[in-house]
């Protein structure tokens, strides 16, 4: 089982930059394929972006070029960085990895 715990959603201007971070505890973090997903109000939950074990990614396409996840298996954290941020960006950001999720954090965009 692993406890996923994300952080770093906020308020930002369009056009800026936001980083997520999740951290993993409670299973051998390094084995395990992670993903972020958002859920924007009355829409469904959808994969924005996963990197398996050995850090290999993929990206939605809506979010190519300009979201990156990445990993840290020391830390036991897995990030998002989502740079020029549009009014169609905000929602709930979700960590997901090993079947389990996080709680989610909120990220919201001001034009």
């Amino acid at each position: 089982q692993v406890q996923l715990v994300e952080s770093g959603g906020g308020l930002v201007q369009a056009g800026e930059s936001l980083t997520l971070s999740c951290v993993a505890s409670g299973s051998i973090f390094s084995i395990h394929h992670m993903g972020w997903y958002r859920q924007a109000p009355g829409k469904q939950r959808e994969l924005v972006a996963a990197i398996t074990s050995v850090g290999s990614t993929a990206d939605a396409d809506s979010v190519e070029g300009q979201f990156t996840i990445s990993r840290d298996n020391a830390n036991k954290t897995v990030y998002l960085e989502m740079n020029s941020l549009k009014p169609e960006d905000p929602a709930v950001y979700y960590c997901w990895g090993n079947g389990c999720w996080g709680h989610g954090t909120q990220a919201t965009v001001s034009s």
